[in-house]
């Protein structure tokens, strides 16, 4: 019987063998999108699952009621980790964690590693295997640096590397660090990366030493985990005396300032965020929400995808249903039952969902590579190997042949038997389901388009904004050196001086847009200015920075040379003059560190310092002469931008020939930035234009089923003197009607989702209605075009063939 079964099944595919291709091709395409956006969103969202006490491991973070609002931060004082263990029980382990890019020096190998710094606490919380080594503690020791198998390769290569000693510049100086212990290569899917880690102890004075018994110092993330039996409600808040002693004049501030307790009468809090939602949150947006919309809506598109292409199946299925009836109506005759033939329909559905899947999935592997590339992700097939994985997968597959082939197979079975022997169909509903479904399948297609038009203006409206600085000329180079940075800045303002196409040279001690090194930072620094608390954005700069960047200066002047005063002075932005509340900004006047008094000398216009998704805040520059600037801005003439470049990079390469040259312009910088953005765009314009092309699959399948089924209509109106137009308009609206069906169902929701989702950006594009009416046109022209092939042919074919054919 099952070998009757698949040998009916072929017979018939093959001999409908148009409408099995244009099924195979549409349900292949649709898996192998279905595959490669399933294993993106799924391996975003097994992030940090891999460690073994996943579920007792937080991130901890504090809230705090200003006069402003209520702010996040994961930034914490040194000494907090301690006290927080000593003082507030339900505490297993903690760690401080820092990071940082210092030169990592062996022999006459300079090398930049990405190294971290954690209490000893840190491999007990956290599974990151050691391979080789003495101990299960590298971090017991002081002096001591453990590192993973990249990084042994990468420095000693196939030697040894335990006991070996390299050398890290800290404090100016070298200092040796031993290698204790080997780590397995850290996953991709973690949150948590580095080179090598280290005793937090070992960290710079300026960050550890210089801050060890400073409460209002903030500056590393805490990790923490809960003791068996406490629940992070009940350790929040066993933590509220901890805040009042700790915080107390932080919290004072806040009182006199005019800030309002939370709803439980605090005014800081201590929160634990799960370490598994550590990616999905950013405390630095002003929200602690955790936000796992990309991953979600991606997985969502998949979904999408299959189910427009499930569509295409049921309809063609129940379309061609209408020319078996005789045969239907043969077996039932001769004794078939309705589960003998729901069977043998559902089996041929198989049979194209098991090739289409084979297809799909062969077509997935081939693109992998380009995939992962194009997306800058890790994810591949492995993802989907553990056995609950498969398990779930073939339970959608399932799921997916049982409703797209079950549905047709069932409708068909059911024909009465005299009807079925006639060739004629009851009046089951078939056309309103057939409607209904092609609706809905253009209402994605339409909220694909939509989507995708104003992911493009929003992106492009963010990429041309005028953010305040020039971008386009201006190189930013991290000044990674075994020298003094100051004294290598000179250097390299020696060396470009004079040179084509150089226009001037500065420095600060923070990045703008995100950099090839791919490090950002924020300093924050608040006073007391009149009787209330002022809160300001910290930017340690050199001469001639707003120049440089061509910032304009609406108020006084910037930093030069010929005032020895300057390093008490201090240059701001609009933002921050607002904050003094004086008509004159340059007559501030403060006091900091309780004894230092600092000057303002000049205004600067506001400009976008951070992403684009925050309003711009109060920034000062401050110059110190002293101070490190970890980046050099380099301005350069408009013309031959790239020539200027490569002198750029082969001055530095002369001044620091063992270091890599990561100099980029910052408009690549501020590009990096929308990185979230271009993923959503691409992902949702592929999507958008897979759902078209399936939508059309079924629509041209159906046209041509309508078609054969109405060619004695078309040949008795050519006859009786129809044109062509009119015969093809006859042939279309039906179709088209849908069309504008799903575009008023669509547009609404459309307007919604995006209104919705811009409401994330401080800087954003105004929707326009013209931007959902082409979305409409876009859907109704690619219709239009689709139906038009099969109809016109339709039309301009001689009336007596196609009388004489029916």
């Amino acid at each position: 019987m099952f070998r009757n079964y698949i040998k009916i099944a072929l017979r018939n595919l093959w001999k409908d063998r148009t409408f099995t291709f244009l099924n195979i091709i549409g349900l292949s395409a649709a898996f192998c999108a279905a595959f490669l956006l399933s294993m993106y969103a799924l391996f975003e969202l097994s992030f940090d699952r891999f460690h073994k006490n996943t579920g007792t491991l937080y991130e901890t973070y504090t809230s705090s009621e200003t006069s402003k609002g209520t702010e996040y931060s994961n930034a914490n004082p040194i000494p907090f980790a301690e006290a927080l263990k000593e003082e507030v029980p339900g505490v297993e382990k903690i760690t401080r964690y820092a990071t940082g890019g210092p030169l990592v020096t062996y022999g006459d190998k300079t090398l930049k590693l990405d190294l971290a710094w954690a209490d000893p606490d840190f491999f007990d919380m956290f599974t990151f295997p050691i391979l080789e080594g003495s101990g299960n503690n590298p971090l017991a020791e002081r002096s001591s640096i453990a590192i993973t198998q990249k990084a042994a390769t990468k420095i000693f290569g196939k030697k040894n590397a335990i006991g070996e000693t390299v050398t890290i510049l800290r404090d100016g100086a070298e200092k040796p660090f031993t290698v204790t212990a080997v780590l397995k290569d850290i996953p991709s899917a973690s949150s948590i990366g580095f080179d090598g880690i280290l005793n937090f102890k070992d960290l710079p004075n300026s960050f550890y030493a210089d801050n060890i018994d400073r409460w209002d110092a903030h500056n590393h993330p805490v990790y923490l985990q809960l003791a068996v039996g406490i629940s992070p409600e009940k350790f929040e808040k066993s933590t509220r005396a901890f805040s009042a002693l700790h915080y107390a004049d932080e919290i004072a501030t806040d009182k006199r300032d005019g800030a309002k307790p939370n709803k439980d009468g605090q005014y800081i809090q201590i929160h634990l965020l799960p370490f598994e939602d550590i990616s999905f949150t950013n405390l630095n947006s002003g929200s602690a929400t955790v936000s796992k919309t990309l991953q979600y809506l991606i997985l969502g598109i998949a979904f999408l995808i299959l189910f427009i292409a499930s569509v295409n199946f049921i309809n063609m299925s129940i379309a061609k249903g209408s020319q078996r009836l005789r045969e239907i109506g043969m077996r039932k005759t001769l004794g078939a039952g309705k589960g003998q033939l729901f069977f043998q329909f559902w089996g041929e559905s198989i049979l194209i969902f098991a090739l289409s899947i084979l297809l799909g999935g062969f077509s997935a592997f081939l693109l992998l590579d380009s995939f992962q590339t194009l997306f800058q992700t890790s994810a591949s097939f492995a993802i989907i190997t553990n056995p609950l994985m498969l398990f779930g997968l073939l339970m959608c597959l399932m799921l997916v042949t049982l409703v797209a082939g079950g549905y047709p197979a069932l409708l068909m079975s059911k024909l009465n038997t005299l009807h079925a022997l006639k060739g004629k169909l009851e009046n089951t509903g078939k056309n309103r389901v057939r409607d209904v479904l092609m609706v809905v399948q253009f209402c994605i297609a339409i909220l694909l388009i939509s989507g995708t038009l104003v992911l493009w203006s929003q992106l492009d409206y963010m990429r041309t904004k005028n953010l305040g600085f020039n971008k386009e000329q201006v190189i930013t180079l991290p000044l990674n050196t075994k020298k003094d940075r100051g004294q290598i800045l000179q250097l390299l303002r020696n060396s470009l001086e004079g040179q084509p196409g150089i226009i001037s040279v500065s420095a600060a001690d923070n990045n703008l847009g995100l950099g090839k090194d791919g490090r950002t930072s924020t300093t924050i620094m608040g006073f007391d200015y009149k009787g209330r608390e002022v809160k300001t954005n910290l930017l340690t700069v050199d001469y001639d920075y707003p120049q440089t960047l061509d910032i304009p200066i609406l108020k006084g002047r910037a930093f030069n040379k010929q005032y020895s005063s300057d390093s008490l002075s201090i240059v701001i932005n609009e933002a921050m003059a607002k904050e003094f509340g004086e008509k004159d900004p340059l007559s501030v006047r403060f006091i900091l560190n309780d004894s230092v008094q600092y000057s303002v000398i000049g205004v600067v216009k506001n400009y976008n310092f951070q992403d684009l998704n925050r309003a711009i805040e109060p920034i000062s520059f401050f110059f110190n002469p002293s101070a490190p600037k970890y980046y050099a801005y380099i301005k350069v003439a408009p013309d031959n931008l790239s020539q200027s470049y490569e002198r750029v990079k082969e001055v530095w390469n002369t001044l620091e020939p063992d270091t890599e040259f990561m100099g980029s312009f910052l408009d690549e910088n501020i590009d990096r930035t929308f990185k979230d953005e271009r993923k959503m765009t691409t992902m949702i314009s592929s999507g958008s234009i897979l759902a078209i092309v399936l939508s059309c699959i079924g629509l041209f399948a159906i046209s041509l089923l309508v078609v054969n089924q109405r060619k004695k209509e078309i040949g008795i109106r050519k006859v009786v003197g129809a044109s062509t137009s009119t015969i093809t308009i006859l042939l279309s609206k039906d179709f088209l009607k849908l069309v504008g069906i799903a575009f008023l169902i669509a547009t609404p929701i459309s307007w919604y989702l995006t209104s919705e989702w811009l409401q994330r950006y401080a800087y954003r594009v105004e929707l326009s209605v013209w931007i959902f009416i082409a979305a409409g046109g876009i859907a109704f022209i690619i219709a239009l075009a689709t139906i038009s092939v099969r109809t016109i042919q339709a039309a301009v074919q001689n009336p007596v063939k196609s009388l004489k054919t029916e």
